[in-house]
């Protein structure tokens, strides 16, 4: 084989290996939730609250299971000491103005998403509109904490049977 045509195959093969690479590298993004190529206009609304447990940015925004926008930005308000979550939703999805937000999980352990559940109002939120009800996400640790000390409470309070009477 003459150099020129060696040159020109090394050429190909460097191609094909920066083609794979990127290819690796857009899985990799995609599949941790860090790119998304979502051409859709959307219209921002916000929502408070108390507890966002480990919400993320780029979460996925859902309503009957299906994801109709993302969150775009999560910050601390220090005069209402809330975190303030601003969500892009899909332009073609309309939801009520008294829609409410939870923070949900998906299975045991999982990622945490907000589902949003339509409201019964006639006008529908607009961009820059906020939703007021809202529900903070269940924290594990704190459900464990509260089973622990109403079963300590529980115990505490009834009289110990192990005297051998009946």
């Amino acid at each position: 084989m003459s150099q020129q045509q060696a040159s020109r195959h090394d050429a190909w093969v460097g191609f094909f290996v920066l083609l794979g690479g990127a290819a690796l590298l857009f899985l990799a993004l995609k599949a941790g939730n860090l790119l998304s190529l979502n051409f859709d206009e959307t219209y921002q609304v916000t929502a408070r609250f108390d507890n966002i447990g480990g919400l993320k940015p780029r979460a996925a925004v859902k309503s009957a299971g299906v994801v109709v926008g993302r969150v775009e930005s999560i910050r601390f308000d220090d005069k209402s000491f809330q975190a303030q979550v601003i969500i892009n939703l899909n332009k073609g999805v309309a939801f009520p103005k008294d829609s409410s937000a939870k923070i949900l999980t998906s299975g045991l352990l999982g990622e945490q998403y907000i589902g949003l559940e339509p409201g019964a109002d006639e006008k529908n939120l607009a961009a820059g509109d906020r939703i007021t009800q809202t529900q903070s996400a269940v924290v594990l640790e704190n459900l464990i904490g509260q089973f622990l000390n109403s079963k300590a409470a529980e115990m505490g309070s009834t009289p110990a049977s192990g005297n051998g009477k009946p």
